[in-house]
């Protein structure tokens, strides 16, 4: 059985130290608590961690949505925790999920808060819903937080839906675009090759050709520079200064820019009015929301804000002053602060900007699909005139004789 060493305070308010055995963390605790001991710290001895670290897990939004969902229904039922973990675990299709469950209940019944046994696996429960749920057990409406989490992640998943099946066409026409630059230089264009050996090339032709030599004498060099400057770009994305001036950039583009916008902007405005509505304390509703807009110039916006709020100032004065939200959105937040409906008023305008952010979202793809049938046209259009020219030159020659 593991040794646990303590540190507690007796009924004298002496602070004492020991060692104890216990099954886990949370039995040294009851075993403290039923000493009398009020514990300040208790960890293995030797400083080591207890028992293996939890394993890692991966959950899709829309599973652990559903979950939220069908726990908020068996806890609005009047079905106790432990039988409602034990109904989900008997109920979810999904594997993985089920398993992490199991490994929930377990720790429940070990006599851990769900709060304090979901933060052992932060890359399924992000700190947005483990503060909504601590909050709900503190305040004892724990079903109103699930309820309002399953509709927070179907509606989040809802826009990325949206985001990402809208860039689907335009990623397909870039890759199939140069899979065809790609096979008509390695393939086609040496065809015409010995055709077009004594005929006057002009320049674009001298580039085709030159091209074409290249990507199929030096192919695999050609993949590993590409791959080289995949990693390279994605590298210097890494760096936070880097990552800014390439979001400004960004922002400046005609449409897309607004849309990234209001897609951060969305973002920030429902889960703060989210966790708001559940709960959570504004100072600490707004350092989870910082790192979870997508925007690295909103979060900074938002830290800075959260100072201003812990100074005493009002949240819409410093977002005022970032000029990243527009003035309409900033002048909603403001009366609300006014009227102390803060929570409603941010969920509405994150229901509005959605709306508008699915405008912009098509607007955007709208413009970026016929540039890149440009694109593509220009490419196939470079192969056709490298290819042609030389072809009427050679007929201009014959003619004149």
């Amino acid at each position: 059985m593991p040794h646990f060493e303590y540190t507690a305070v007796n009924e004298a308010g002496a602070r004492v130290t020991g060692a104890l055995e216990a099954e886990n963390e949370a039995a040294a605790l009851r075993v403290l608590g039923e000493r009398r001991l009020l514990p300040v710290a208790v960890q293995p001895k030797g400083g080591g961690p207890a028992g293996a670290p939890p394993k890692k897990r991966r959950v899709k939004g829309a599973d652990l949505g559903m979950c939220y969902g069908q726990l908020a229904d068996l806890l609005g039922a009047g079905v106790p925790l432990l039988r409602a973990l034990d109904s989900l675990v008997k109920s979810t299709p999904n594997p993985n999920l089920r398993e992490l469950l199991r490994e929930i209940r377990a720790a429940v019944a070990d006599g851990k808060s769900l709060t304090e046994t979901l933060r052992q696996w932060p890359e399924v429960f992000p700190p947005l819903h483990t503060a909504m749920i601590q909050a709900g057990e503190r305040a004892a409406f724990m079903e109103e937080v699930l309820r309002s989490l399953a509709g927070f992640i179907e509606r989040f998943e809802e826009l990325r839906g949206k985001v990402m099946g809208a860039l689907i066409y335009p990623a397909l026409l870039v890759g199939l675009g140069s899979l065809v630059m790609f096979l008509a230089l390695m393939f086609f264009v040496p065809k015409f090759e010995p055709l077009l050996a004594n005929a006057h090339k002009p320049l674009p032709s001298q580039l085709m050709f030159g091209l074409s030599h290249l990507v199929r004498g030096y192919w695999y060099l050609v993949i590993g520079g590409l791959a080289a400057v995949g990693v390279a770009v994605w590298r210097a994305v890494q760096n936070p200064v880097l990552r800014v001036k390439l979001e400004r950039w960004q922002l400046k583009i005609p449409v897309v820019g607004m849309a990234l916008r209001l897609l951060a902007i969305t973002r920030f405005c429902r889960i703060l009015g989210t966790m708001l509505a559940n709960g959570v304390p504004l100072l600490a509703a707004l350092k989870i929301s910082q790192g979870a807009t997508g925007s690295n110039i909103l979060a900074a916006n938002i830290a800075a804000a959260a100072e201003a709020v812990r100074d005493g100032k009002r949240l819409s004065e410093p977002l005022l002053a970032s000029q990243f939200i527009p003035d309409q959105i900033l002048a909603m937040i403001a009366v609300a602060e006014e009227s102390n409906n803060l929570d409603k008023v941010l969920v509405q305008i994150a229901d509005t900007v959605e709306r508008r952010t699915n405008r912009q979202v098509d607007q955007a793809v709208r413009l970026v699909e016929p540039a890149i049938l440009c694109l593509v046209a220009g490419g196939i259009g470079f192969l056709a005139l490298g290819l042609l020219l030389p072809i009427f030159t050679m007929a201009s020659a014959l003619g004149s004789k």
